[in-house]
């Protein structure tokens, strides 16, 4: 980066320039000056262009690597083909649903579901189908 000049700096420069060059040259020196200096800008620019058309360039180039990957990629087949193959059947579940989404049949409670508790729920039997069991005493 260029050091930054303030208007002290510019006034030397200037002075300086009218004795060593003389007040006849000068403005022909600065026209050289101005086009030297245009010049590299321009040099600048087309350097810096040609240098983003090749980082295009390369990530174009990229992209269709990529591209090129995903259409041969084996494992997207595999998935594909996975994906089309249907889910095997199994007589339990209805076709579709998963085991454990599916609801409980309507007769049978819930494994963990609790009896409700009443005052006579040791007497009473859990089915009413069920004959009642017998009551067995600790004694011989």
């Amino acid at each position: 980066m260029l050091p930054q000049l303030g208007f002290t700096e510019i006034l030397l420069l200037s002075v300086l320039a009218l004795v060593v060059i003389g007040p006849k040259d000068l403005p022909l020196m600065a026209r050289k000056i101005g086009r030297w200096i245009a010049r590299m800008r321009g040099l600048a620019a087309e350097f810096r262009a040609g240098f983003d058309e090749l980082a295009r360039q390369a990530e174009l180039d990229e992209l269709k690597r990529e591209v090129q990957a995903l259409r041969n990629d084996q494992t997207l087949r595999d998935l594909d083909r996975e994906i089309r193959t249907p889910l095997p059947h199994t007589p339990a579940t209805t076709p579709g649903a998963s085991p454990a989404l599916s609801p409980p049949p309507a007769g049978d409670p819930p494994e963990n579901a609790e009896t409700p508790a009443s005052n006579d729920a040791s007497d009473a039997p859990a089915d009413p189908a069920a004959p009642p069991a017998k009551a067995t005493s600790g004694g011989a």
